[in-house]
């Protein structure tokens, strides 16, 4: 396996992420929102040069599901 660490963090961002957008009500919740998805964009493109490319296919699936998430909640 990769890096697993930096693969790790990227899917934790994301879930930490997806936490966030769903319960987000207030501006001050949604700006949390945005910085957490600029984080989560950050450690999923650090983790790809250093994953396998099954990890690289799962952080691909995940990137997607950022984006859809945040244009479906926000």
């Amino acid at each position: 396996m990769g890096n697993y660490t930096s693969f790790q963090e990227a899917r934790e961002s994301v879930a930490r992420f997806e936490l966030l957008a769903l319960a987000a009500e207030t501006q001050i919740q949604r700006e949390a929102v945005l910085k957490e998805l600029q984080r989560a964009k950050l450690a999923l493109h650090s983790a790809f040069t250093n994953s396998t490319p099954a990890e690289q296919d799962q952080l691909i699936y995940m990137q997607e599901h950022l984006q859809s998430v945040y244009q479906d909640e926000l």
